[in-house]
């Protein structure tokens, strides 16, 4: 892939003592943030329910986009990550219990935005016995019963592969199940905490062997290279995904995951069509594109 990024960088410092080096975004990533009437309402809203959501705590700039036409992307179990991977900037200690009041306040929530699509996602919790599963389970029953119509995809952790927690959550029959790769085979190790490439896949597989429509996800600007994100499109077809987005990783801090690349828009609609092309049902692919984005049209 062409490497067009703007050279310039300014400084910082990692976890480590090390000195490295921002790259400066090119024009493309300069977007600016949401901000209106509808914007400071859901946030409002959020923070007077003490909610967690991606939208909001990754200040994706998709969010008033995706607001508008009736979807919000909740986080369950708390936000404090069992988990330290490279590229996230979620925290990461010991999570407290899990919030009894959590999955009433987002169904209620839900209600409120008189929203028609949730997308569902959670930070990783190796700390439980279930890792959550059963919280997950009672917080689709919680908005089928309190929000009638509402359509759900659920972004799951890998459940560390275990089949019998992945089937607590996909016996509720969420019109969507996603589980992200994140970055190529080779890269998964640098860049990923205990998760590892081929367990990724087989969480898609399993999804997929429930007649559950598959969606997963990858960063480009890794390292990666041309062949090995069609291999990895190859890899997700193969294990019955149906959906996947594209995007472009952006870091978090100075001691993140450096970014190697900032891939060109047209590269990301390249990649568009070859999906479309081998056989995905539905591809997202452009840089700010995240997981969550034009989740409502992924169930038709």
């Amino acid at each position: 892939m062409e490497n067009t990024e703007d050279k310039t960088s300014r400084p910082g410092s990692a976890r480590d003592g090390r000195q490295v080096s921002f790259r400066r975004k090119p024009d493309w990533l300069k977007v600016k943030l949401p901000h209106g009437f509808k914007t400071r309402d859901v946030v409002g809203l959020l923070n007077d329910k003490h909610l967690h959501t991606i939208c909001s705590s990754g200040m994706c700039p998709n969010r008033a986009e995706c607001w508008g036409a009736g979807t919000a992307t909740f986080m369950l179990c708390g936000d404090i990550c069992t988990r330290n991977c490279r590229f996230c900037n979620v925290t990461n200690r010991k999570p407290g219990p899990l919030d009894p009041r959590e999955i009433d306040e987002i169904a209620d929530t839900v209600s409120r935005l008189n929203l028609r699509h949730v997308v569902m996602t959670s930070v990783t919790r190796d700390d439980l016995p279930d890792q959550g599963a059963a919280h997950w389970a009672r917080a689709i029953r919680t908005i089928r019963e309190r929000c009638p119509g509402v359509t759900m995809e659920v972004l799951i952790p890998d459940f560390q592969g275990r089949t019998d927690l992945i089937d607590i959550v996909a016996d509720e029959r969420p019109e969507i199940m996603s589980h992200n790769i994140e970055t190529v085979r080779r890269l998964t190790p640098d860049v990923r905490c205990v998760a590892t490439y081929d367990g990724s896949l087989g969480v898609i597989r399993h999804i997929a062997s429930r007649g559950i429509r598959a969606k997963s996800g990858l960063m480009l600007g890794l390292g990666e290279t041309r062949d090995e994100i069609l291999q990895a499109m190859d890899d997700l077809l193969e294990a019955g995904c149906q959906v996947m987005t594209i995007g472009q990783y952006l870091q978090p801090s100075a001691r993140h995951y450096d970014v190697r690349e900032y891939v060109h828009p047209d590269t990301f609609a390249e990649y568009a069509e070859i999906g479309r092309a081998k056989g995905f049902r539905h591809i997202e692919s452009a840089p700010m594109v995240r997981s969550s984005y034009h989740a409502e049209k992924h169930i038709l």
